[in-house]
């Protein structure tokens, strides 16, 4: 079959291209060619969809099959592809797990639970939704979308729960401690790109999913204290997980804290007995422990784990939770993280003189 996957070089993307290319598609990828090439054999066709004319009319000139949109942002960019995928046999729209927003008294959350979304890149991803929805409903547009949660996998690397800075890796295999949110028992459902991607494939052209929303969840919750403990047993060392409220850290200059805020402060716990009913043979074949070791190869590879000496900040707030006392220096922290930023600044500058 001929396929077409907008985006195709992203974190879940690149293992569905992969996939497809296996099972003996024809694979195109429209993209801006930014994120990487594409596997051999496959066709890449580079485009802006924001240039929605030439977006449109070409993909309407390739007469696609099927059509995977991995980058679809927002209800007008949906709308765009309704019309550049018109007479598709079936479309997958890659939503995400963040438009059922935080507060939520009762877990798993369920496709049809009330959507809480609290930051705009989730209320835009609503809005798509929307959007394609009404064009099934009203049109029978095929239209399938999907909402994944924390997928991680060698494109987009291993979070942690207070932030996106990968330098905590390198705390780890340094022997110094850690910081967690609470106590780290919020809940998360971390699942492997190559995991995902199998079930965007899998769904692909599966006239019953036809207007239908799936979670794409791991079936299992890690906790987030498991999940450090779990990347200690890979690098192989144990360090102390410092645990500091979400209210003590939120007046903190933390790098990359907006995850944090947002997400993994709180349960993020998705039922995927929706889609097990209709894959049921699927199974995560990637578990936490394998996909951390191949994840942390790749980061050192390409030089992503950063020397933690570097980031000073998480050692001036673990000085002063064991001072017993947050209330003090919160200015003066504030002042030196802007100065770490400045000195490492000014340090690549130089290096590249």
């Amino acid at each position: 079959m001929k396929i077409c996957v907008i985006g195709g070089t992203g974190n879940i993307s690149t293992s569905i291209v992969s996939q497809l290319v296996k099972r003996g598609h024809d694979v195109y990828c429209f993209n801006r060619g930014l994120s990487g090439k594409v596997p051999r054999g496959v066709h890449q066709i580079i485009g802006d969809r924001n240039n929605q004319k030439f977006y449109e009319k070409t993909m309407q000139d390739q007469s696609f099959d099927y059509a995977i949109d991995m980058v679809c942002m927002n209800a007008d960019q949906a709308s765009s592809t309704i019309r550049a995928f018109n007479g598709v046999k079936h479309l997958i729209f890659c939503s995400s797990a963040s438009v059922y927003g935080v507060e939520y008294s009762s877990y798993p959350k369920k496709e049809d639970f009330l959507l809480k979304p609290i930051t705009r890149y989730a209320l835009n991803k609503v809005d798509a939704e929307f959007f394609f929805k009404d064009a099934y409903e009203k049109n029978k547009f095929p239209i399938t979308i999907l909402r994944p949660s924390l997928t991680y996998g060698p494109k987009l690397g291993l979070y942690r729960q207070i932030s996106t800075d990968p330098s905590w890796i390198d705390r780890i295999r340094k022997g110094k401690p850690i910081l967690i949110c609470d106590d780290g028992g919020a809940r998360c459902q971390f699942m492997h790109a190559d995991d995902a991607a199998y079930i965007f494939v899998s769904l692909l052209g599966r006239e019953e999913c036809f207007g239908e929303v799936y979670n794409v969840v791991h079936k299992k919750p890690h906790t987030w204290k498991e999940y450090h403990i779990e990347a200690m047993n890979v690098i192989g060392k144990k360090v102390e997980l410092i645990e500091v409220s979400f209210k003590d850290l939120a007046k903190f200059k933390i790098p990359r804290f907006g995850l944090c805020q947002d997400t993994t402060s709180h349960d993020a716990y998705y039922s995927s007995e929706k889609l097990l009913k209709i894959l049921p043979e699927f199974k995560s074949k990637i578990s936490l422990n394998d996909g951390m070791h191949e994840v942390f190869k790749s980061m050192d590879e390409d030089g992503r784990i950063k020397n933690s000496f570097n980031q000073n900040w998480e050692d001036r707030i673990i000085r002063k939770k064991n001072k017993g006392s947050f209330k003090n220096g919160l200015l003066i922290n504030a002042l030196l993280f802007n100065f770490d930023r400045i000195a490492r600044f000014i340090k690549r500058k130089l290096l590249r003189l």
